[in-house]
């Protein structure tokens, strides 16, 4: 993995104007599909365009009021580059003294591409288009350049907001488009900065909706398409034909690291709102079910009386969360989302995580064979218990590590699991007993000498008194690390 037609909306016009542009491509599309009807006359397949207007049909109305909108993005780091592990044997160090072979400082640029989402300069690309950057550039459609500024960053949905000072002027934007209501088969472009060779519009289809099984971001959702995508074009724009962004462009299949080979995916629209309206609240807590479970396969449903393999069924249910109070129960199988059917568990997340916080979302919900409906608030995670954040000290092997309890909200914000529990380490200080151990961040800390650890005090405690040795227990991903120290 490298790095709609238009639809009746006539209360804000863009039905009318839309159709206005695409009027000679459905007359010229008409006349294709009459040409390869089954018994079309030789003739017919010959036939010319019916006037001149059909012949000059052309997408460039709606990419002059777009493109504008997109931007190329330039970025600068400064890393440090060591030189051969030679220089690093005393031998060497003898002849050539101890700072020649020492790290050495080369700067790394990148480019990508990003969409103008507000008149006031906001913009969003993708999180690995500016990561780790010490300087950002952006560049308009008219060559203005002006530096960027960071305003956040969110690396589970690959999605970041930059700003730029235009001095009070309006920038051109694109207004957000409802990704729900994207089709397969509607007729999009995609606008950005392959190869860094300059503002590229390439046009195709939207070739799936809702794919969940790509394994890029943490909320794994996206809109593929057989737009033409290319390195660079990364945080560029995916439009329909009403001119309305739909998808934030984010990565590619292709084998060996070569071109665009016609499968390209975007980041949805709905969660580019959400990622926008983190940015401007500064919260990037999100609505949560608690509840969990696993996607219907055929097997499932066949096991379960269902007519084919669709919706997810509920294994766990948090006591006391949103799931619980609207009365769901483990073995429920949750079909739709607010009438949007669910392919499978990871589109139960994403539907639940691009809904408004503080509202009401609608479950349908089939129980032995009974199909009935659930209304659940929409509640960030909790905080509970809380995470009593603490860096250990003291003569034993975690001192120097930072860890905390988990939680449904800090577990949200890992990417990990929502029911996980447990002293989870946040951080290791460099040259620390946890360091030595090989304690990384992640790590969740089961037992101390046999004791079971579920929260920051008792680890504490269990660290407190001296011993001759640390038999030690802990979850490294899906392995249990087990381990011996001597006090």
């Amino acid at each position: 993995m490298a790095c709609k037609l238009c639809r009746d909306n006539a209360a804000n016009g863009t039905y009318i104007v839309a159709m206005n542009r695409i009027k000679p491509f459905l007359a010229a599309l008409i006349l294709l599909v009459a040409a390869l009807a089954p018994g079309a006359s030789s003739a017919q397949q010959r036939a010319v365009p019916p006037d001149a207007q059909t012949l000059r049909y052309s997408f460039a109305p709606l990419v002059k009021e777009a493109a504008p909108a997109v931007v190329n993005i330039f970025t600068r780091k400064v890393v440090q580059q060591r030189m051969s592990p030679l220089f690093n044997d005393p031998f060497f160090r003898r002849f050539f003294g101890d700072s020649f072979g020492a790290p050495r400082e080369r700067v790394q640029n990148s480019l990508g591409s990003g969409v103008i989402v507000r008149p006031d300069g906001l913009i969003l690309t993708n999180h690995h288009v500016i990561d780790g950057a010490d300087e950002i550039r952006v560049v308009l459609s008219d060559r203005r350049e002006f530096p960027a500024k960071l305003v956040y960053d969110e690396e589970r949905t690959d999605l970041a907001v930059l700003k730029v000072e235009a001095n009070g002027e309006a920038l051109p934007h694109l207004e957000l488009g409802d990704s729900d209501r994207v089709e397969v088969g509607d007729l999009v472009l995609a606008i950005g900065n392959p190869f860094g060779v300059g503002q590229t519009v390439t046009s195709g289809i939207v070739s799936a909706v809702a794919r969940t099984q790509v394994g890029i971001t943490d909320y794994s959702f996206f809109i593929q398409t057989d737009a033409a995508i290319n390195p660079g074009n990364s945080g560029g724009a995916l439009i329909t034909l009403d001119g309305r962004l739909v998808g934030v462009n984010t990565a590619i299949y292709s084998r060996n690291n070569a071109g665009s080979v016609g499968i390209g995916f975007a980041v949805p629209s709905n969660m580019v709102r959400t990622v926008i309206l983190a940015a401007e609240t500064g919260s990037a807590a999100r609505p949560w079910i608690g509840a969990g479970g696993q996607s219907v396969t055929a097997d499932l449903a066949s096991a379960l009386g269902l007519p084919r393999p669709v919706g997810v069924l509920i294994g766990e249910v948090y006591p006391g969360g949103p799931a619980d109070r609207a009365g769901l129960r483990q073995g429920d199988v949750v079909t739709h989302v607010n009438g949007i059917e669910l392919q499978d568990a990871q589109a139960l997340r994403y539907r639940i995580a691009t809904q408004p916080m503080g509202g009401t979302a609608e479950l349908t919900v089939l129980r032995k064979g009974r199909e009935t409906k659930l209304t659940f608030d929409l509640q960030p995670p909790p905080e509970t218990p809380p995470r009593d954040e603490t860096v250990l000290e003291g003569t034993h092997p975690f001192a120097g590590a930072r860890v905390a309890n988990l939680n449904p909200a800090y577990a949200e914000e890992l990417g990990l699991d929502g029911f996980a529990t447990g002293v989870i380490v946040s951080g290791v200080a460099r040259g620390s007993p946890a360091e030595r151990l090989s304690l990384r961040a992640g790590d969740i800390v089961l037992q101390v000498n046999g004791r079971k650890i579920g929260l920051v005090r008792e680890l504490q405690q269990a660290l407190s008194g001296r011993a001759q040795q640390w038999q030690l227990s802990i979850r490294r991903g899906d392995r249990v690390l087990e381990t011996t120290v001597q006090g």
